[in-house]
């Protein structure tokens, strides 16, 4: 079930059985030479899509942009400066917990948002805390978790791709956009097979460091084949550990 294909009173009903939600959240950012820019958005919504049509889980809309300064150096690339991000996140989920949603997963698939929702979440409980007086209620209950780390996830991205995952511009992450959108797959020669690793900073150091893009990977591997295996796998986990963080305290 997505938000932003319902009705309002769906949602007034869906929130009589639940008060939990997944918000994928992503970036818009280069993924080397044959990446898409929305990979990081496209991984955990299409992730997220599936398991809310299987178990009935209600998917909110994609934060599609995150915090990705240093890729600011390849076109396409969309950023917000950590402050405006928190800020941000803060908004929708002041919007959600207005309605009655307490449980807000966000289902992350951009490393560089990890601090920034790390501090929108303690901005989130601040407020949450100083506008409670004597209350007893349920609490709010909030949680990050990327794409990649949900149980036997990387399991099976090691299996797929021995060589050459890397860190960005992964075969794994590309395989998961080719096989959401198998008509937007490029077929590019990678120079060197592998790209090298380093440090990230500035985007200008960024690229000099990493001319293409990428970051110990070789994303020629990826199929949407390959793709399907790391989403099926992917779902699973996710409908479970959303499940166990909706119903917990």
């Amino acid at each position: 079930m997505q938000l932003h294909l319902s009705s309002w009173p769906e949602i007034e009903a869906y929130l009589q059985r639940s008060t939990a939600l997944i918000v994928p959240i992503g970036s818009t950012e280069q993924h080397g030479p044959n990446g898409l820019l929305g990979t990081d958005a496209i991984c955990p919504e299409v992730i997220a899509k599936r398991a809310g049509d299987e178990a009935g889980l209600l998917v909110g809309p994609t934060f599609n942009v995150g915090s990705a300064q240093h890729h600011l150096g390849f076109p396409g690339t969309i950023t917000l400066r950590p402050s405006t991000m928190i800020a941000a996140m803060k908004d929708w989920a002041d919007s959600l917990m207005r309605h009655g949603f307490d449980r807000i997963y966000w289902f992350n698939g951009h490393g560089g948002n990890i601090a920034p929702a790390t501090a929108a979440f303690a901005e989130i409980y601040a407020d949450a805390s100083f506008g409670r007086i004597g209350a007893n209620g349920r609490s709010l209950k909030l949680q990050l978790k990327n794409w990649w780390e949900l149980p036997g996830v990387m399991g099976v991205c090691r299996e797929l791709f021995p060589v050459g995952e890397g860190s960005h511009a992964t075969a794994s992450e590309v395989s998961v956009t080719y096989f959401a959108y198998p008509d937007a797959q490029k077929h590019v020669e990678m120079t060197p097979k592998i790209a090298p690793t380093g440090p990230i900073r500035d985007a200008d150091d960024y690229r000099r460091r990493f001319p293409d893009g990428r970051i110990g990977s070789d994303p020629s591997q990826a199929t949407p084949e390959k793709g399907q295996k790391i989403v099926e796998a992917a779902v699973k986990a996710l409908i479970a550990d959303f499940q166990s963080f909706a119903s917990g305290d």
